[in-house]
């Protein structure tokens, strides 16, 4: 990669260690309380490393800094306190409000030609009580397209989707080719079953001889920095983690992550407190338009890929 367009991982790196050094530097965090203004080219560029990182239930170590979990807790404090500011900014849209900003975010994902070239991708189901931003529409079209009679614009795609496995982080993504394959949970949310109904086991993208292209991932909040804040169960993070390492030992391109976000969920820069396991995102996608974050979303969206 050209020396002038880092790679995400490094940046992620260097923030990781700078947290665990300067645990008490973090500034107040302000929530958006409407649409931001950012250029849909803003760009903050990433810097390379090859840190090592290993975490157990009491220490975790970079590159031979140690923090245990005492030291990680004043972050895991902030974490808890901007969730709950985030979730009742969310509380407080009203359903039209929602709605356009659905509409809104949905159409620029299914125009960007990101999308239309990808041909394996991940996404989430959207989930009303979780007040996450609808992705049925999307679902819908990308579903379409395995239809090759369908004259559907969009290239013929392969649909994963997460199916929780238990309570310790474990996620998977498993192929679905119609929203029939889904499923509520114990919790109401949708989901695949494990079993097709010819009695298959669905394909699982970490069992692919293929790479993904795209994921396109939910979250509490998001800031300019490209930091993501979840729910608190580890579950994407922990599952991007494995992807990614996945798709370094088979010389895969790493995929595009994506999130979708309210107006109200988008913080300043570095607004989000981070931990080692967190991982950044590539690009935003709000009513404000496509926020590019990393030299690899900013060339798929200046090349039209």
């Amino acid at each position: 990669m050209n020396k002038l367009f880092p790679t995400r991982q490094s940046a992620k790196q260097l923030k990781k260690l700078m947290t665990l050094i300067s645990l008490n530097l973090h500034q107040p965090c302000t929530l958006a309380s409407s649409p931001i203004s950012t250029p849909s080219y803003f760009l903050n560029l990433r810097h390379s490393s090859q840190t090592s990182i290993k975490m157990s239930s009491t220490t975790t170590t970079i590159d031979g800094i140690h923090a245990s979990t005492a030291e990680l807790e004043p972050i895991f404090k902030e974490k808890k306190i901007l969730r709950s500011k985030v979730k009742k900014s969310l509380r407080e849209m009203t359903p039209s409000q929602r709605s356009h900003e659905d509409d809104v975010i949905q159409r620029l994902v299914l125009d960007a030609p990101w999308l239309k070239s990808s041909k394996r991708l991940c996404a989430y189901i959207s989930c009303r009580p979780l007040r996450e931003v609808d992705t049925s529409k999307i679902l819908a079209e990308i579903l379409q397209s395995s239809d090759k009679d369908s004259g559907d614009k969009l290239a013929e795609k392969k649909l994963y989707v997460p199916r929780v496995e238990d309570k310790k982080c474990h996620m998977r993504m498993l192929n679905i080719t119609g929203m029939d394959d889904l499923i509520a949970n114990s919790m109401d949310i949708l989901e695949p079953a494990g079993i097709d109904s010819h009695g298959n086991e669905r394909e699982d993208v970490m069992q692919t001889t293929q790479p993904v292209d795209l994921m396109i991932l939910p979250g509490l909040a998001f800031d300019k920095s490209g930091r993501r804040l979840g729910r608190g169960g580890g579950y994407y993070d922990t599952f991007l983690s494995n992807y990614q390492q996945l798709a370094n030992e088979k010389n895969w391109k790493q995929p595009l992550l994506v999130a979708l976000s309210y107006s109200v969920q988008i913080l300043e820069d570095e607004a989000i407190p981070i931990t080692p396991n967190d991982v950044d995102i590539d690009a935003l996608v709000s009513p404000a338009g496509i926020i590019p974050l990393t030299s690899a979303a900013l060339h798929r969206m200046e090349h039209g890929i």
